[in-house]
């Protein structure tokens, strides 16, 4: 099937590793050209090498610190024509109420809280004009089931949830489509950091991040690939399901219900 993705231009947060770089290489797949921004600029090289090595189709990096408002600016001067936005880049840290300062509250949501709320206001602000546009939000499932030990993510996550309905209800007025995916644990090395600092508070033992994950409860079996998340995110931004926006999508393979 032709997902009708051939020659567009999609900008990936977070590009550089795990779920946004197998987001570069789906695009790449399909025939899109894609743009990879994240802080370093060496593992950037190192993976628009590796997309150009398997697809004919142009791979561009931006090293940006997009926990910065005036790096977000930026970014969306240079790339004011895309096509479609991946909002992916966020690193909020596990920890309960208790284990976390209003400092560490705040400097976390710089990146996924904020960030990923002023890429879609300068995204949908370039495409409306052009009434045409896609903006996809990979957020997470600690949003929908939120956790004791996950707060900070949690409650950024809900809140994100939330922005991407109320923004998606109304951008498709304007011909511009905003929707999200919440994935469950994917196998990245964030979620790896993120279990070994779960298993450390409420195992006392960091190196046991698997059980932390609850790696014998999974649905299949086992934790998702990102290519899994990947290959969700390329669908869904194909001009073939256009009615989709204002919506999350839970990608956790129905975990949230096995408890």
């Amino acid at each position: 099937m032709d997902l009708g993705l051939k020659g567009k231009k999609v900008l990936i947060t977070g590009g550089s590793k795990g779920i946004g770089a197998s987001c570069g290489h789906a695009f790449a797949a399909e025939g899109a050209n894609v743009i990879l921004v994240s802080r370093s600029a060496d593992v950037l090289q190192k993976t628009a090498d590796d997309i150009r090595s398997r697809n004919q189709v142009q791979v561009e990096t931006h090293a940006a610190d997009l926990a910065q408002a005036s790096a977000r600016e930026d970014t969306m001067r240079r790339y004011a024509d895309i096509d479609i936005l991946v909002n992916n880049a966020g690193a909020i840290p596990g920890g309960s109420i208790e284990d976390l300062t209003m400092e560490r509250w705040i400097e976390s949501w710089q990146l996924k809280v904020f960030g990923y709320i002023h890429m879609t206001k300068l995204a949908l602000a370039a495409m409306k004009p052009r009434k045409a546009g896609v903006i996809c939000n990979i957020i997470g499932m600690a949003g929908p089931a939120p956790r004791w030990d996950y707060v900070a993510g949690s409650t950024g996550n809900a809140g994100l949830n939330a922005f991407t309905k109320a923004v998606g209800s109304r951008s498709v007025d304007f011909g511009v489509r905003v929707f999200g995916i919440n994935p469950a644990a994917t196998l990245t090395d964030r979620i790896i950091t993120i279990s070994r600092q779960r298993a450390k508070s409420t195992l006392g033992d960091e190196n046991r991040w698997e059980e932390a994950l609850g790696a014998g409860n999974l649905p299949f079996g086992r934790i998702k690939s990102p290519e899994e998340v990947a290959a969700l995110t390329v669908m869904c931004c194909a001009p073939q399901v256009e009615y989709l926006s204002g919506a999350m999508i839970d990608m956790d393979g129905g975990g949230q219900f096995r408890r």
